[in-house]
C-alpha cells in the first residue's frame, strides 16, 4: 500500500510540476506577445513619423512652388500695368490732339453721291 501511495504522490507531484511549467510557459508567452505588440507599435509610430515628414516636405515643396508662381504672376501683372501706364502717358497727348482736330477742324465738302438736279 505504501508503494501505491508513493506512486500516487509521485504522480501528483509530476502533475503539479507539469502544471507549474504550463503556467510559466503561458506567462512567458504573454510577456512575449506584449513585447511583440510594443515593438510593433514602436515600428508603426516610427514609420508614421517618417511618412509625415515626407508628406510635410512634399507639401512645402508644392506650396513653395505655388507661392513662387503666384509671386511671378503678380510681378508680371505689375510690369504690364506699368508698361500700359507709360504707353498711355506717351501717346495720350497726340491722340487727344488728333481727336480734337477731327472734331474741330471742319472742312465742308460735297458728298460724292450728291447730284445736282435742275
Amino acid at each position: 500500500m505504501t508503494s501505491q501511495s508513493q506512486g500516487i504522490s509521485q504522480l501528483l507531484q509530476a502533475e503539479k510540476r507539469a502544471k507549474d511549467k504550463l503556467e510559466e510557459a503561458k506567462k512567458r508567452k504573454g510577456k512575449r506577445l506584449k513585447q511583440a505588440k510594443e515593438e510593433a507599435m514602436a515600428e508603426i509610430d516610427q514609420y508614421r513619423m517618417e511618412r509625415d515628414k515626407e508628406l510635410q516636405l512634399r507639401q512645402s515643396q508644392i506650396m513653395g512652388s505655388q507661392s513662387n508662381i503666384s509671386d511671378e504672376v503678380e510681378e508680371q501683372a505689375l510690369e504690364k500695368i506699368q508698361e500700359l501706364n507709360r504707353s498711355y502717358n506717351k501717346y495720350m497727348e497726340s491722340v487727344i490732339q488728333q481727336l480734337l482736330s477731327m472734331v474741330c477742324d471742319m472742312k465742308p465738302e460735297i458728298h460724292t453721291n450728291y447730284r445736282i438736279t435742275n
